[in-house]
């Protein structure tokens, strides 16, 4: 691994290595130095697990116009016109973009394979098999280590954001090495995707604690939208397995959805049964599962595949097939163990079209970003869209923040790095904790915050969140780490596994910060729209049809939209 001096500089910082750092790092201009940072490695990103694919008016009878038409009726009244009509017009050249690169998506002869899915009126959702995310990574990344320019720096974890005495952030503090080390660029880009390991069942990688959103919470920037989660209704639920996606196609092919005395309960919540839209199937298992069983946040329903012909199993379906083989399931013979999952969170830190923030300096892209695209729920395939789309509008950063937001560090004392020193047992009591929290967190929000919520679930969970946040301050780790002024580098060297242990740290006070976020946002919306459903308030309110903004402890609305 590169060896980093507290203090050193970069033009450019990315946090974050999926889809839209990525190619955010490759439309830098090649003059700038660039760090890209990510906690794992160059594939440990949720872009990486995305089956789907990436939507683009590419097909003779699409447009542009029908792609906005679509993506807005998604959004459920919350979508930013301007951002969505920036997404679309710009979607085709961006996939030039990647195919240019060498992004191998499907084919139908000399043509793009374009295919229909959910809420689409037109076929142009691209794709590479089932595995698109990963097609996308695995060339972004060969493309970036390619670069002089970028500095990669993997298993390493943004702590907070360096802000100057005007507020313009100069850099981040990290945790690399056994060490909190200080890092200053001219500009910042939050690109750490989303947050579902809040949530006790996320299809999500582990990777996804909200940490730019919790970065940059703390620092006051704005935030929006925070309350809307998208749900998947299957997804494979067994001990040590990922969250893997069943595909809504099963169901559209005939299998079933049954409880553990092998009842299709789908019937009990809405005429279609299985076949009801996404939302509705979530709210039906989450509801079932909270009625039946004693810890509804670690239970499961089945999805049995034997109502469809075995043949058209293996024809249709090779991929799920073999995933459920790897966990010892035979999809032919039983039922796959599913249950819904967090996939995708709406919300984010508010960002224009040129990625800035509320902060000067700060950027932010992908899902840890607001740009206004998905509104309330977002159309299927526009994520990796938008993480193009807008990650490469970061070529016109250098006009925009290096010329004006220069870091002039010669005020800065370089001071001793400093130890961290405590005993074996109290460092033993504070890992304890944090695993418990760990555990116990994304049951509560699973509980407070998941498919359906009401106010009263939602005060209890903030309290438990509240009391939580102060045991964590209270420890003499979080004591000295949110007390290091600025530039103050500090080593743990003494200390057994340090650095997976200051990044447990590090991730549990952002989830904890994002859980109190989405709980107090749910809270604050008292009716359903998209991705948040009340019981309480179950139908939407044109009185709503505002944003959500958060700026530090002030929740409060956005003017009407139209």
């Amino acid at each position: 691994m590169p060896q980093l001096d507290n203090l050193c500089k970069f033009d450019i910082l990315i946090v974050g290595a999926g889809a839209a750092g990525l190619y955010a790092a490759l439309c830098l201009p090649t003059t700038l130095k660039v760090g890209l940072i990510t906690k794992d490695t160059l594939s440990g990103s949720a872009s990486d697990w995305a089956q789907g694919g990436i939507a683009a008016a590419l097909a003779p009878e699409d447009s542009p116009v029908l792609h906005i038409e679509d993506t807005m009726r998604a959004g459920a009244g919350l979508c930013d016109s301007e951002a969505v009509t920036f997404l679309a017009k710009l979607a085709p050249s961006c996939i030039q973009s990647l195919v240019k690169m060498g992004v191998a998506f499907d084919r139908r002869g000399n043509d793009l394979a374009l295919t229909l899915e959910a809420a689409h009126s037109r076929r142009r959702v691209l794709h590479a098999a089932d595995t698109t995310g990963r097609e996308v990574i695995t060339t972004l990344t060969a493309q970036v280590l390619g670069r002089k320019n970028i500095q990669v720096i993997q298993q390493a974890s943004a702590l907070s954001l360096w802000l100057n005495p005007q507020g313009h952030c100069q850099g981040i503090s990290l945790i690399y090495q056994n060490q909190v080390i200080w890092v200053q660029a001219d500009a910042v880009v939050l690109a750490t995707g989303g947050g579902g390991q809040v949530f006790a069942q996320t299809t999500n990688p582990a990777v996804s604690t909200g940490d730019g959103v919790a970065i940059a919470w703390r620092s006051g920037a704005i935030l929006r939208d925070l309350e809307f989660v998208q749900f998947h209704p299957t997804a494979l639920t067994k001990p040590g397995a990922d969250r893997f996606l069943i595909s809504e196609a099963v169901r559209g092919e005939g299998a079933h959805l049954v409880d553990c005395q092998g009842r299709r309960f789908a019937f009990d919540y809405h005429p279609a049964g299985e076949l009801a839209p996404r939302d509705v199937v979530s709210r039906a298992i989450f509801s079932h599962l909270q009625r039946t069983t004693a810890d509804p946040a670690a239970a499961n329903v089945w999805l049995d595949l034997r109502p469809i012909p075995a043949e058209k199993i293996r024809h249709r379906f090779p991929n799920i097939i073999q995933v459920c083989q790897h966990w010892d399931i035979d999809v032919f013979s039983e039922p796959i163990p599913v249950a819904p999952a967090a996939h995708y969170w709406m919300g984010g830190i508010v960002t224009d079209l040129m990625n800035r923030t509320s902060i000067p300096g700060l950027y932010a892209l992908g899902e840890t970003a607001s740009t206004g695209v998905h509104g309330a729920n977002r159309l299927a395939s526009n994520s990796l869209l938008e993480c193009i789309v807008f990650g490469a509008q970061m070529a016109d950063i250098d006009k925009d923040v290096v010329r004006r937001h220069h870091i002039d560090s010669s005020g800065v004392n370089i001071q001793p790095s400093l130890e961290f020193l405590t005993s074996v047992d109290d460092w033993s009591t504070q890992l304890t904790l944090l695993e418990a929290l760990r555990q116990e967190l994304p049951r509560l929000v699973w509980q407070g915050a998941g498919i359906c919520r009401e106010q009263e679930k939602l005060e209890i969970a903030i309290t438990q969140v509240k009391t939580w946040q102060q045991e964590l301050a209270a420890t003499s780790l979080s004591q000295f780490l949110m007390s290091l002024p600025p530039a103050q580098a500090a080593n743990f060297n003494l200390l057994p596994n340090a650095q997976r242990q200051l990044c447990l740290w590090a991730e549990t006070r952002n989830l904890l910060d994002v859980a109190y976020l989405i709980l107090k946002s749910a809270a604050f919306r008292t009716e359903s729209r998209g991705g948040h459903y009340r019981t309480d308030y179950p139908h939407s309110d044109p009185s709503w049809q505002v944003h959500t903004l958060v700026q530090q402890e002030k929740w409060y609305k956005s003017q009407l939209l139209a």
